[in-house]
């Protein structure tokens, strides 16, 4: 089973919460990539400060590092993990990063083996094939993902004013593909690249499919199962 849990928002314990029981693992290994942080100090702090009273052995993948302080490959590490989190932050910077170390081959043998992937913002856009990011100043841009849903995405769906409009003009346009959207506290689990269920932290909080049908823009709200 390949099974993908993206979320429109940053990390915090609700989602870290439900993707450990994704794994169905009594304690599962989950390892946190604050690459789009440029592996923040602050970020990787929050993280373990997020997972101290859950039931999970928390790991993080750096990637600014160097040989002499490591001595086993990237994807051995991650292949070692039940679920793998991916953060916010630079979407852009985030996957040239991991496509330079050859990262996000070493995350689909992951995907394929059954080790649940996930992540929110930064790291819910990097699945899809592409949506639009505030990675380049100025204004929210295009970036292609690694194509792991055939899917687009918009995540922070309602927070920033700029995205369901753009989101929507573009598939309208045919510029994305039909896709998925997600307000922050809300997110979506793939299951062997399909949706196959809808969860939210609150009941504000809610995830979309957007496509084209003869002509006319489609915005379907999914029914959520809420979790806290």
């Amino acid at each position: 089973m390949k099974t993908l849990f993206t979320y429109g928002g940053q990390v915090n314990k609700g989602f870290v919460k439900y993707t450990a029981k994704l794994t169905g693992k009594k304690k599962p290994r989950i390892c946190f990539l604050p690459t789009a942080t440029g592996d923040a100090l602050w970020y990787i702090e929050y993280w373990y400060q997020l997972c101290h009273d859950l039931e999970i052995e928390p790991h993080v993948l750096k990637v600014w590092i160097n040989s002499s302080t490591q001595d086993w490959e990237f994807e051995d590490y991650l292949l070692e993990m039940d679920a793998i989190i991916v953060g916010g932050g630079n979407t852009l910077n985030m996957m040239t990063l991991l496509k330079a170390h050859e990262i996000d081959k070493a995350l689909y043998k992951a995907y394929e083996n059954g080790i649940v992937l996930a992540g929110g913002s930064a790291g819910s856009l990097c699945w899809f094939n592409g949506g639009f990011t505030d990675s380049r100043p100025k204004k929210l841009t295009f970036v292609e993902g690694f194509n792991f849903l055939p899917f687009s995405h918009c995540p922070h769906y309602h927070s920033e004013a700029s995205r369901r409009p753009l989101f929507h003009s573009n598939i309208a346009n045919g510029i994305l593909t039909d896709g998925y959207a997600c307000d922050d506290l809300s997110g979506i689990v793939f299951e062997n690249g399909k949706p196959i269920k809808a969860m939210s932290l609150d009941e504000d909080n809610h995830s979309y499919y957007v496509y084209k049908k003869d002509d006319e823009l489609i915005e379907e709200r999914l029914e959520s199962e809420l979790f806290s």
